[in-house]
């Protein structure tokens, strides 16, 4: 495993500006539902133009699924209130009597033939995309398609990157007898590393973020039958774990699939190698929580061994309802945290450490508020509290050392490992045993659309003026 990366190296070489900068994304995709908590069977808004050129707004697998896109930004501070202020515009322009679903599993479905695959016009692009979806709609059933979640992009500032690959130690490096490594291959490796870390303690961010406890009966059998109560209105939820989007019946693919995370060339062959044995219609289809994301994303295995990992996507983060764009900011910073804490952290030797992470992954999000359940380290047991305070003591060592963080962030973390009941499943388990899945998730949608379109009307006093250059071109030109 690469030792190149620890937490001397990094105090070294970066200062604690260097570590809060970087360049950082959100995508959120969301379902709209009319007011009965039915999934909205209406074509994408035209308000919003062509999904194929909006930039900002467009859809993802089906017409009723709006997927917002934010540019990159230089801090998660930039990043989180642009992507604020659009899903307010984007709540504020549907119709009255339609609403964003702040939840990661799906509200009440029709029939899977009344499920709206996203329609494109136009070029070629158009068509691909079409029967894309139309092929994953037959692979994995039109229902698992509506499951929705969060995407955090990130990467370094190539400014540091070139301050850490100029302090490089040779003597450290393992390069079949080369004596420096490439630029290129430098941060090939410092990605591939927090890819590993990251799919390692994947755990921890599942249970810490998770909110996704309940579905209604109209979804898949696979997943409702791991819920063991019903609100008796429909719903069906759990009071194990947190998160079910990311639990053994959420959008996966259908067989566990491992590429090599060793080099960037072992884990093209192997996803290849996926794609040739007809796993994997193309590369995109590899399911999996961090993404090594390429240059030229037309042509993922060929851009990442010739152009390297251009920055990474992670994909964990359920939709969280308590707040009025569905995520929290101070889980985005804590989030930054932990992804530099993969960066330092050290890698154990052991064999079959993605089976374990896949296992632990599934665990805690079925079955995290489970006293009794165990996670694996290195094939021994051991207790989520345990090893994630043990995990938070780490982030919180590294963050005094390198001047970055707050204490009351690792604090806050703390908390909910502690006591369950701060976490925010266990919220929403309150929420549902009060007034039933639907109907408290249709209350959500609503105080959050009258929050967006109030805090819409009063930009001036909460966003930074730019953001209103943008509402154009994320309205295509339509009329407000």
């Amino acid at each position: 495993m690469d030792r190149i990366f620890n937490l001397s190296k990094l105090h070294k070489s970066a200062s604690s500006e260097d570590l809060k900068q970087g360049s950082f994304g959100i995508e959120w995709e969301g379902l709209r539902v009319r007011e009965n908590g039915e999934l909205s069977l209406s074509p994408h808004p035209e308000i919003f133009g062509n999904k194929l050129s909006n930039p900002y707004i467009t859809t993802d697998f089906s017409e009723s699924q709006i997927e917002i896109i934010t540019p990159t930004f230089d801090t998660i501070d930039e990043a989180f209130s642009f992507f604020s202020f659009m899903s307010d515009l984007v709540n504020s322009s549907l119709d009255d009597d339609e609403f964003l679903w702040f939840q990661s599993l799906p509200c009440i479905l029709p029939d899977s033939s009344e499920i709206p695959i996203a329609k494109y016009k136009g070029r070629e692009l158009a068509e691909e995309s079409m029967e894309y979806r139309k092929g994953l709609a037959k692979k994995y059933g039109l229902r698992k398609q509506l499951i929705s979640g969060i995407h955090f992009n990130f990467s370094f500032k190539e400014e540091l990157l070139e301050k850490l690959y100029e302090n490089l130690d040779i003597s450290e490096i393992e390069n079949d007898g080369d004596s420096r490594i490439s630029y290129k291959e430098f941060k090939n490796r410092l990605y591939l590393k927090i890819s590993r870390n990251y799919i390692r303690y994947v755990w921890l961010i599942i249970y810490l973020t998770g909110c996704s406890v309940a579905a209604h009966d109209t979804f898949t059998p696979e997943c409702t039958k791991l819920m063991e109560h019903s609100d008796n209105r429909g719903g069906v939820y759990s009071e194990r774990g947190p998160s079910f989007r990311n639990a053994s019946c959420g959008y996966k693919n259908l067989v566990h699939l491992y590429p090599s995370y060793h080099s960037v060339e072992e884990f093209t062959r192997d996803v290849q190698s996926f794609i040739d044995e007809g796993h994997l219609s193309q590369a995109k289809e590899l399911y999996t929580q961090i993404r090594l994301k390429p240059k030229d994303p037309s042509d993922v295995l060929s851009s990442l061994r010739n152009d390297g990992i251009q920055y990474l996507e992670v994909r964990t983060l359920d939709i969280n309802p308590f707040y009025k764009c569905g995520l929290i900011k101070k889980d985005m910073d804590f989030l930054h945290l932990f992804l530099i804490y993969t960066l330092i952290a050290e890698e154990s030797d052991y064999e079959n450490w993605q089976e374990e992470a896949l296992y632990n992954e599934e665990m805690a999000a079925e079955a995290a508020y489970d006293f009794n359940m165990k996670l694996l380290k290195d094939g021994e047991e051991i207790s989520l509290e345990e090893w994630g305070l043990r995990i938070l003591d780490e982030i919180d060592d590294m963050c005094r050392t390198l001047g970055i963080g707050s204490r009351s962030l690792i604090d806050s973390m703390r908390q909910r490992i502690a006591d369950p009941s701060l976490t925010y499943g266990k919220g929403l388990i309150r929420l549902i045993k009060e007034e039933g899945y639907i109907n408290s998730q249709i209350k959500l949608s609503k105080i959050n659309k009258i929050t967006s379109k109030y805090l819409l009307e009063n930009t001036d006093l909460l966003y930074d003026e730019r953001f209103k250059e943008y509402v154009p071109i994320a309205l295509q030109g339509a009329e407000k």
